[in-house]
């Protein structure tokens, strides 16, 4: 039975790409991945038409599959594309797709979709495959002419239609750049019609991917779909180090995730009063230093030039103190340190030594080999006594 046939039965052609060795699922890992939830729900008597395919990396758009084709996640089918027709993976099917669209912002009924042209054929298979290859160096080659042209811009990334005969460059530029003789040269050179889409480094870091300072995969490459302005405001919330190596993420921007907790922090802060405010005591005037919001302990010094000898103050502490300062009222101390808890003691005893970073410094003493006493003698004194 052929692929047609197949087509035809609702069994799904054979393809050349593999599953996914980690997960055992049908479909391969992907970018922005999205976890049907309602996938183990009995499905209604409502039909939907509408899917999400996915393409390379992070690019993703929905058809409507007016073929009445039996499509799975995973499936590789060919879409209508402008010009020609384009592959992609079927990624989302189902009732699940409308939460996706109002996710988005896109109203089904306003919204005119392309079509599902069929289930991709070995034929088209081996053309994507072909148009896959030639990105690298189709990249490369971008470079270089734009190197020529003396256009400040970056060629990020190439992206061949699925019948090769169109071309996405993704690119970066801090201004306006003027490519038409560029995209005259590309044309001619690879025979294809050239879009040029420009992209911020947060999108860039997406398409690309990696490994986070976390240990984990890039926040961009895995669900962010929508990026939110980050300043450096949201640092300075949760009192954290303005170190720009630090806070930069892989696109040289500010990290993504120091916007996750900053309404926490906002919120934890509502109740403390100004850090601009002094407290008059009758040692002299107290400055603040640093927060620890989630203990509620605000830290003074009478030193603003040198920052030392930190002095832990409660919340409730400082309230109490500014009212009297509002009353003209100078306290003798700021707070007895003595009650404060610096450090709650630790609930497990550490036996193996790991928090010791000089564990490995001891060099081992040498043992001193024992000379034997009885020496032998050498055969040739042997040889002589004989």
């Amino acid at each position: 039975m052929d692929n047609t046939e197949k087509e035809k039965s609702g069994v799904q052609p054979e393809s050349n790409i593999s599953t996914c060795d980690h997960c055992q699922r049908h479909e391969k890992c992907s970018k922005l991945q999205t976890f049907d939830w309602l996938s183990d729900i009995p499905s209604s008597t409502q039909h939907f038409d509408i899917v999400e395919v996915r393409f390379k990396n992070t690019r993703k758009e929905f058809f409507i599959n007016a073929n009445s084709l039996r499509l799975n996640k995973g499936d590789i089918v060919a879409v209508e594309a402008s010009p020609g027709h384009d592959i992609g993976v079927v990624s989302l099917t189902g009732e699940i797709v409308n939460f996706q669209l109002k996710k988005q912002g896109i109203n089904p009924e306003g919204y005119e979709f392309k079509k599902v042209y069929r289930k991709a054929k070995q034929a088209d298979l081996d053309k994507w495959y072909e148009a896959i290859s030639l990105e690298d160096s189709t990249m490369l080659k971008t470079r270089q002419i734009a190197a020529d042209l003396k256009l400040n811009m970056k060629i990020g990334d190439v992206e061949y239609q699925g019948d090769r005969t169109k071309a996405i460059f993704y690119y970066i530029a801090d201004e306006r750049v003027d490519f038409r003789e560029l995209i005259k040269i590309l044309a001619e050179k690879f025979k294809i019609r050239i879009e040029m889409r420009q992209i911020g480094a947060r999108q860039e870091a997406g398409r690309i991917g990696g490994i986070g300072s976390c240990g984990r995969e890039l926040c961009c490459a895995t669900w962010i779909t929508n990026f939110v302005s980050v300043t450096t405001n949201a640092a300075r919330y949760q009192e954290i180090s303005l170190n720009p190596q630090k806070l930069a993420g892989q696109c040289s921007k500010l990290k993504c995730c120091l916007n996750y907790e900053l309404d926490v922090y906002i919120d934890a802060q509502k109740d403390f009063p100004s850090r601009d405010i002094v407290l008059e005591t009758k040692t002299g005037q107290a400055h603040h230093t640093k927060t620890d919001i989630f203990r509620g302990i605000m830290w003074y010094t009478f030193d603003p030039v040198n920052m030392v000898n930190f002095i832990p103050v409660p919340v409730e502490r400082v309230r109490e103190i500014i009212t009297l300062n509002k009353k003209g009222k100078k306290v003798d101390v700021l707070v007895d340190t003595s009650s404060v808890a610096l450090e709650s003691p630790l609930d497990f005893k550490n036996e193996v030594g790991q928090d010791s970073l000089t564990r490995f410094d001891n060099k081992k003493n040498k043992r001193k080999k024992k000379r034997n006493p009885k020496r032998r003698k050498p055969r040739n004194d042997k040889s002589k006594n004989s």
